[in-house]
């Protein structure tokens, strides 16, 4: 079957097991193959395209349980399961345009009976699998990441390919609701089995028409429903989706707007308690706006509405407001269009987010400090073989920089240093001997986490320090950079090999090197600047075959983040842009800002948000706008980021796991239901979660109680010399907009209010105006006149 933009293929058990656009040059197959499938030894196919379970008053139906009826001609096919009670009918039809597949799933009553529906979920499986071959054409053009938007009467699935090229295939809700996209994981782990690259993996995608969720389950989200329907007699239900190619983020919004009437939003993700935010939002141009309010859970968790229907201002197409939340949390935003339809938006409400930073650093220093006379004298719980692990302690430090110092939290960092840290991974401390912690090797990665550490214990003057002076810690991470990124000093392969790799040790490098030049470690300077320099060549000579995106995973955000942050970073522009692709692609967008973290899945099983690493390639995003001005990177990059907040927030309440002030979680799983394990759906923890479920993680963990925030911090860290001190004005369609901030019209001038918990630096790069602080005083609040900054006297709005 086909026509002028699809050609596709219906299996003989009624599968869609093909999908392609024509015009694609990569003639991409945007459904699960089960050829694939069975090559590779997995036994999903009953996940297939149109696969679906139904729950009639508690009888389970499935489609892997009958052979269909397939009717079809040249551009239309119908597949029908006539079960005794009710029949389910899925059309495939190529003739309502020449650009669109529309797909539509229609449920017959055929009994005289109501029939009670309690679930009833189908199988979209698109593309979304990391390969089991060293093939980066294979996984930057035949596969995709998939972002869905749910909503009551606009959902939306967004199909990404993963190299960013289009076409991309996208897929509108033009009837019926879809309650929510579910995910199951299916992968294979061979990371004890001394295999390299070891992970591979698929999501299959599940639309959620009714229930989604075991009998009697329950969890905090209260934003989604779970509700089931009632099918009267001889009556039918319907559900309808159109499938499109789009070109690139905006269009995927336009053509919604344009061919399906769906609304487009402009929201930031993020809202601060008490001040400004600005919400937008356009209508196609035969809709009304009939009503508008939002929605969260106060102190008490009681679920409030506010009405904002008059608050929201009209002018040409677009509807705006300006609004001020009270209580944190997640707020979701409705609109009601022609007195029937819904759309909305989900955002996070946080308290100042110096507050959360504060609170943490406190934690990981009175709570997660062990001391003098523990069983790991100096050491901070969790404690880890892993570099990642050290994290926290770069965070305490690098708090301390910013804001206030408190002595006796820089003295136990120190402490650890000395006793703990230093002896643990050396050879009685000596930098050049490393102890294999693993077994018989050890990571040259962990070296990175290590050196930072010591490079920011290095900063604080002279009487913060009790053990030794801020020089020796700063020769002490030159010599474990050195050991970091020098292959000469190691006497293995392995050890060779990964000191050529790149790490997260390019979000403070040229800091590092600036100390070392400053404070005449000459010798140091230049041997880390000249290896600094190879590892970025070697990496933008291999970017044409995309080599950095391979880790011990096939496909990694971990490999493809870092090289377009470090290739940004030293004048490689040519090949940042090419991983920067990468980066577009990978990081989502949605109307849930939980939905726009950097696409990642092997620690949740799910589509999810990864605190370390999300953050880091967020980070790397951001680097990337700083040298590339792509306003793109910048968005892409603040989306990101509000997502790993999440992970710290202790006052979200849509997730079971409620976090006391100062914890952190590393993990959000995003689908929900979460199929392999529906009690985390939606839900954040930490890895050490799936023990219970045996095979590799027992041997990964050694108890499922590990605590959820192990490898957390390094990210933290790189937003706090980001975001957590910078705002960004940038100018779109002639408007001038901000990223982690507001904007208010006043007679003044524009006010620009920083969301930075340490506000320093402004920059608006379209106007070529820049505006940093003089010896890190915060300034909350800038006037925009007349070209120039300005600072003002008094804050002119509520902190």
């Amino acid at each position: 079957m086909e026509n002028k933009q699809f050609r596709l293929e219906i299996s003989p058990s009624g599968n869609l097991t093909n999908l392609v656009l024509k015009e694609d040059i990569h003639q991409m197959n945007w459904v699960m193959n089960s050829s694939y499938l069975d090559d590779s030894g997995y036994e999903e196919n009953d996940k297939l395209f149109g696969n679906f379970s139904l729950k009639i008053d508690g009888k389970i139906l499935s489609s892997v349980d009958m052979f269909p009826t397939i009717s079809r001609d040249d551009a239309q096919a119908t597949v029908t399961y006539a079960f005794e009670q009710i029949e389910v009918n899925m059309k495939y039809d190529l003739t309502h345009s020449q650009d669109r597949l529309v797909w539509n799933i229609t449920l017959k009553n055929s009994t005289e009976n109501e029939l009670n529906i309690t679930d009833f979920a189908i199988w979209s499986s698109f593309s979304y699998v990391m390969y089991r071959i060293n093939d980066l054409n294979l996984q930057t053009n035949h596969s995709a990441a998939v972002f869905p938007s749910i909503s009551h009467d606009y959902s939306k699935l967004a199909c990404v390919r993963r190299s960013n090229e289009a076409p991309h295939l996208g897929m509108y809700q033009t009837k019926g609701q879809t309650l929510s996209v579910g995910t199951y994981c299916s992968y294979n782990n061979l990371f004890f089995e001394s295999v390299s690259p070891s992970l591979d993996g698929l999501l299959f995608h599940q639309l959620i028409l009714a229930g989604g969720y075991p009998e009697k389950f329950e969890n905090a989200d209260w934003l989604h429903e779970k509700k089931g329907f009632i099918l009267p007699s001889l009556s039918e239900k319907e559900w309808e989706y159109s499938l499109e190619p789009f070109k690139n983020q905006s269009d995927f919004y336009l053509i919604g707007q344009k061919n399906y009437g769906h609304p487009i939003f402009d929201f930031e993700p993020l809202a601060i308690a008490d001040q400004n935010y600005k919400l937008a939002f356009e209508l196609p141009k035969d809709k009304d706006l009939t009503d508008a309010y939002f929605e969260y859970l106060d102190e008490a968790g009681e679920r409030k509405k506010e009405n904002i229907f008059a608050d929201i201002k009209h002018e040409k197409d677009k509807h705006h407001a300006n609004l001020i939340f009270t209580t944190p949390g997640e707020h979701k935003i409705t609109i009601e269009v022609d007195n029937q339809n819904y759309d909305s938006v989900i955002l996070n409400v946080m308290e100042p987010i110096k507050r959360t930073i504060e609170n943490r650093s406190y934690y990981i220093s009175n709570v997660l400090f062990n001391g003098e006379n523990s069983e790991t004298p100096y050491s901070y719980s969790p404690i880890s073989n892993q570099g990642e692990s050290l994290g926290k302690l770069s965070l305490v430090l690098k708090n301390n920089l910013l804001g206030t110092t408190n002595i006796k939290e820089v003295q136990k960092v120190e402490a650890s240093c000395v006793y703990y840290i230093r002896q643990k991974w050396f050879q009685n401390g000596d930098f050049t001997k490393p102890n294999k912690l693993y077994g018989d090797f050890y990571r040259c990665m962990d070296f990175e986490y290590i050196a930072h550490v010591f490079y920011l214990l290095s900063q604080f003057e002279e009487n913060i320090l009790q053990l030794n002076h801020p020089d020796t810690y700063l020769s002490w991470a030159a010599d474990v950079f050195s050991l970091r990124v020098n292959p000469d000093l190691h006497d293995n392969h392995r050890g060779k090999e990964e000191a050529g790799m790149l790490g997260v040790f390019f979000l403070y490098i040229d800091e590092l090197m600036e100390e070392l030049k400053t404070r005449g470690l000459t010798e140091k300077y230049e041997e880390i600047s000249s290896l600094w320099l190879k590892i970025a060549q070697n990496v933008a000579i291999n970017s044409k075959t995309y080599k950095a995106a391979v880790t011990e995973h096939f496909y990694d955000n971990a490999g493809f983040g870092p090289a377009t942050g470090a290739l940004a970073k030293t004048n490689h522009f040519d090949a940042a842009k090419k991983y920067g692709e990468l980066v577009i692609a990978n990081i989502g967008f949605s109307n849930d800002f939980r939905a726009q973290s950097p696409d990642r899945w092997w620690e949740a099983l799910s589509y999810m948000i990864h605190s370390l690493w999300g953050g880091v390639t967020a980070a790397a995003c951001l680097k990337a706008y700083e040298e590339l001005h792509d306003s793109r990177y910048l968005k892409a990059a603040y989306r990101a980021t509000i997502g790993i907040l999440y992970c710290y927030d202790t006052n979200a309440k849509a997730t079971d796991t409620i976090l006391t002030t100062g914890e952190a979680a590393s993990t959000y799983s995003i689908a929900g239901p979460h199929i392999n394990r529906p009690d985390l759906s939606r839900n954040r923890f930490g890895q050490s979660t799936f023990y219970r479920d045996g095979g590799i993680f027992t041997r990964l963990f050694t108890k499922e109680e590990e605590t959820a925030d192990w490898d957390m911090g390094e990210e933290l860290v790189a937003y706090l010399d980001g975001f957590g001190k910078k705002t960004f004005l940038y100018e779109e369609n002639g408007i001038v907009s901000i990223v982690n901030g507001s904007i208010e019209e006043t007679d003044e001038g524009l006010l620009i209010t920083s969301y930075a918990p340490y506000p320093t630096e402004y920059h608006f790069y379209d106007g070529n105006l820049h505006f940093t602080s003089e010896n890190g005083e915060s300034i909350p609040q800038l006037l925009l006149v007349d070209g120039e900054f300005k600072k003002i006297k008094e804050l002119l709005t509520r902190e």
